[in-house]
């Protein structure tokens, strides 16, 4: 619901810490706050102060003094919201802050709703739709490469590339048009390589777009990483060696480990989700047995595949784990990295069998690591953020993180094969300008130039209150 004449107020900070923001924004945002608030200096007036200032003073409801605050006025256009805007700078209590809020409301303000502030900055002009998801992005972060992809969407890298992409195709778009408009007296406006050309170059852009949305998507959300193989291999002992926590029981019993466990740990900038998983190996244990098939159903949800085995085993006992693990696989395509573990302990010298043998596909690799010393931990490390492309996060990147940019661009590349099928089919203009306009209008949706109310509420409703 889109409430543009209200003014409205929001706790702006979460619980923990010694001091809480209660945001007003609205055209009644300075003169709410100025029934509550009462400045120390008795020859201050709040509506009279400039954008930009801070006033000290007191909350007041009738004698009582709720607490001592600043407030911080923000003056129209000049604010988040574009609006009027009032930041109370109080103390943490729970109460206050409550307390604080009652009183805006008793004097004319209204509680926000999820994501409200920015939807008003997108509504305001201060940003487009796609930097306005980049925000709530931004504050759900956990990584240095999720960080700094959604700050640079924030700053309007990726909406710049969208505002490019979509003057390009309405030049194209007019250059049709005028000549559909003037086609009774064979007048030509477009040159048809011309034309050829400002398609490729957009396509080109979008396919890169869509395809960078893989990697955006496991930064945003977290490279999930299945640690497997058989019971007593190493498995807990790794899992616990990088998340730096005894997350996981370590037991010499076979079989301890039930169910999956699971965790994150940023390493080199990277969100990773390692999931410990129940040991592989056949059993009539009923509780056992379930937690194997939850293994396998996480393995076929997993980028990347963790196999640990133990060095002291050999090859035989990997090879039969390795083609078991191959045939429960529904796509061989994810990677799959072997560790071969405890070579602290390898008392049979058994590490020989492992390197002179060859056992693996293209997807696979083979690692030695001890998980009780921490050696060949700093090497998986490494492949890690190759496979998650750490190296391709580089600030002149532009990756898409966000389901609903992916969608629309897929819709944008596919009406954009269709115009170049027209021309090559020759097919009449006018049946050419309808998929250009329906690449223009995706496009429009991503930056929201073209909206509806529904997709405002999709994007605003999962924003946190207060912002």
């Amino acid at each position: 619901m889109i409430r543009t004449g209200e003014t409205i107020c929001a706790p702006a900070t979460g619980k923990g810490g010694a001091i809480a923001i209660i945001r007003i924004s609205g055209p009644q945002s300075v003169a709410i706050c100025g029934k509550i608030f009462f400045p120390s200096d008795i020859k201050i007036r709040l509506d009279e102060q400039k954008g930009y200032s801070i006033v000290y003073g007191e909350i007041r409801a009738a004698d009582d003094v709720i607490d001592e605050v600043l407030v911080s006025i923000f003056r129209a256009p000049h604010s988040y919201t574009g609006e009027d805007s009032i930041e109370i700078s109080c103390h943490a209590s729970g109460y206050i802050q409550q307390k604080i809020l009652e009183l805006l409301v008793r004097n004319g303000a209204v509680a926000a709703q999820p994501g409200e502030f920015t939807q008003r900055a997108f509504l305001n002009g201060k940003m487009d739709l796609s930097q306005a998801e980049a925000v709530a992005d931004l504050i759900a972060s956990e990584s240095e490469k999720a960080h700094r992809i959604a700050i640079s969407q924030m700053r309007g890298i990726f909406s710049d590339e969208i505002s490019i992409l979509r003057a390009d195709l309405l030049h194209f778009a007019s250059l049709i048009e005028l000549e559909l408009d003037f086609g009774e007296e064979d007048v030509k406006f477009a040159d048809k390589n011309q034309l050829r050309e400002i398609v490729l170059k957009v396509l080109t852009i979008t396919k890169e777009l869509t395809s960078s949305f893989s990697l955006g998507n496991v930064i945003k959300n977290g490279v999930p990483v299945v640690i497997t193989g058989k019971p007593n291999t190493g498995k807990s002992t790794l899992l616990n060696l990088l998340l730096k926590d005894e997350k996981a029981i370590v037991s010499e019993i076979p079989g301890t480990t039930r169910d999956y466990i699971e965790d994150t740990v940023v390493i080199e900038g990277i969100l990773y989700r390692f999931i410990d998983t129940a040991g592989l190996r056949e059993t009539v244990d009923i509780l056992e047995n379930l937690g194997i098939d939850r293994t396998y159903k996480k393995i076929n949800e997993a980028s990347v595949i963790l196999l640990v085995a133990d060095v002291n085993e050999g090859l035989t006992a990997l090879d039969e784990t390795l083609g078991d693990l191959r045939r429960q696989q529904t796509s061989l395509d994810r990677k799959l990295i072997i560790l071969v573990n405890k070579i602290d302990n390898d008392i049979n010298n058994k590490r020989e069998e492992f390197c002179d043998k060859p056992i693996l596909n293209s997807n696979e690799q083979l690692l030695f690591i001890s998980a009780k010393t921490g050696s060949g931990i700093e090497e998986l490390k490494s492949e890690l953020g190759e496979l998650a492309g750490s190296n391709l996060v580089q600030e002149e990147n532009i990756i898409i993180t966000n389901i609903r940019h992916y969608e629309a661009l897929s819709k944008v590349t596919e009406s954009l094969e269709r115009v170049l099928s027209g021309l090559d089919e020759k097919i009449p203009e006018d049946l050419i300008a309808i998929d250009v306009r329906q690449a223009i209008h995706f496009l429009g949706e991503i930056s929201g130039e073209i909206t509806t109310d529904e997709i405002l509420g999709n994007i605003f409703r999962n924003f946190c209150i207060g912002k």
